[in-house]
């Protein structure tokens, strides 16, 4: 039992000799581990905040958007640039396809929002009143936008709490009217916060109204056809299990309506489920979140060679115990075992140290920077993983080194 505990305590022993020079040592393991667990916690936060935020949208979601432009030489504009999605491509979605709940053409811009002496830049949306039920949407003030606004094209809207504080200073503005444009709407409500999202175009400073009163309003609201344009149609599935069916089912139908041969011309629209968009997302977001672990490591590796230095040191402090032990008969193998259990000793004591630094500083980035932060199992197992092999890594060369001298030379050492 002596035999395994001796290089535990000759180890210990060494450090303990050099209280300051080992805490220095310590010190850039516990940077370093601390830095791993702050920066990934807030990349897994972030991604854990994004996926959260397309779930709360509502469920079992189909997001269809239009294809892109192209323009002379070639050049493609961005996916959603074109105009080839309609409101009678939606309905004729609601009307022969089979296993969805709703259907939900949306369009969108931008406009100058003026309440009195105030305004806003606004992005204005316009719904069929199935977006309010697929989004979840509640109201703070006020109702939302009923089947009679949307079949009268009534100039109504209903604003975001932050829109509603811009131009209302928050209160309830329910009566109260603003120009967009040539056109007066009445405000009929303002609905909860909702954040922001990039699948749905909406933000806590947008206002919706009903998609018949923005046809009514935009100049550019028909094709040559006479059909109705729209940016994007969303569809709730009755059941996630119709995903693929229904795709297919709306891919064929849309081929058929735009005069697109399949396997020939390209579509000029674009399917995504909801599952869809979360995987790409978090995988985005799990490569960001490995890339902060990354450049945080590099603090790592700074101590990982200041492991190597401070051993390289005590190796040369230490030459004539070593010449003494290998004169003894000690082995190679027990001096390369005692210099890496003390390498391993001062980054396991960092690495514990980092852990419980790295937690609190992604706790106080969480709380006082607004930001989201988690601190997984799998962050903590990585980042002290890495620590520890890091101390034997580095410690490995300077054992080696210790174990090769020469007894009689090492006796002779001055």
């Amino acid at each position: 039992m002596k035999k395994w505990f001796e290089p535990i305590t000759t180890a210990w022993t060494g450090i303990i000799a050099h209280k300051l020079r080992s805490f220095l040592t310590i010190l850039g393991i516990v940077i370093g581990v601390a830095a791993v667990i702050a920066l990934m916690s807030i990349g897994k936060g972030t991604e854990q905040r994004i996926i959260s935020g397309i779930e709360g949208l509502g469920t079992n979601l189909l997001f269809i958007q239009p294809g892109f432009t192209s323009q002379d030489g070639g050049v493609r504009g961005a996916m959603g640039s074109a105009q080839t999605l309609t409101l009678e491509d939606a309905e004729a979605i609601q009307e022969q396809i089979g296993n969805i709940n709703y259907v939900s053409p949306v369009s969108t811009s931008y406009s100058q929002i003026i309440a009195g002496s105030e305004n806003i830049n606004s992005r204005v949306i316009g719904i069929t009143p199935e977006y309010q039920d697929m989004f979840n949407m509640e109201m703070e003030y006020g109702v939302p936008i009923s089947e009679a606004d949307y079949k009268k094209a009534n100039k109504v809207a209903v604003i975001g709490p932050d829109a509603n504080e811009t131009l209302f200073g928050g209160g309830d503005p329910v009566g109260q009217t603003i120009r967009m444009g040539n056109s007066i709407l009445y405000i009929i409500g303002v609905f909860q916060s909702k954040g922001s999202s990039m699948m749905t175009s909406m933000s806590d400073d947008s206002v919706i109204i009903p998609l018949t009163t923005m046809f009514q309003t935009s100049s550019r609201s028909q094709t040559t056809s006479g059909e109705h344009v729209v940016g994007n149609i969303y569809i709730e599935l009755a059941d996630q299990k119709y995903s693929e069916t229904v795709t297919s089912d709306i891919t064929d139908l849309l081929r058929y309506r735009h005069r697109i041969t399949a396997n020939v011309d390209d579509d000029d629209f674009s399917i995504t489920s909801q599952e869809e968009m979360i995987a790409t997302i978090s995988e985005a977001m799990s490569s960001m979140t490995f890339l902060l672990g990354a450049i945080a490591a590099i603090s790592l590796l700074v101590g990982g060679i200041g492991v190597m230095n401070i051993m390289l040191v005590s190796v040369m402090e230490r030459t004539r115990e070593i010449g003494i032990r290998k004169a003894l008969g000690a082995e190679e193998i027990e001096i390369i075992t005692q210099f890496l259990i003390e390498a391993a000793f001062l980054t396991i004591a960092g690495g514990i140290i980092g852990i419980g630094v790295g937690w609190g500083a992604s706790y106080l980035v969480g709380n006082l920077m607004s930001t989201a932060t988690v601190v997984t199992a799998d962050i903590v197992i990585l980042a002290f993983s890495i620590s520890v092999g890091i101390g034997l890594v580095f410690g490995l060369y300077p054992a080696w080194r210790a174990s090769r001298l020469s007894p009689i030379e090492a006796l002779r050492y001055e």
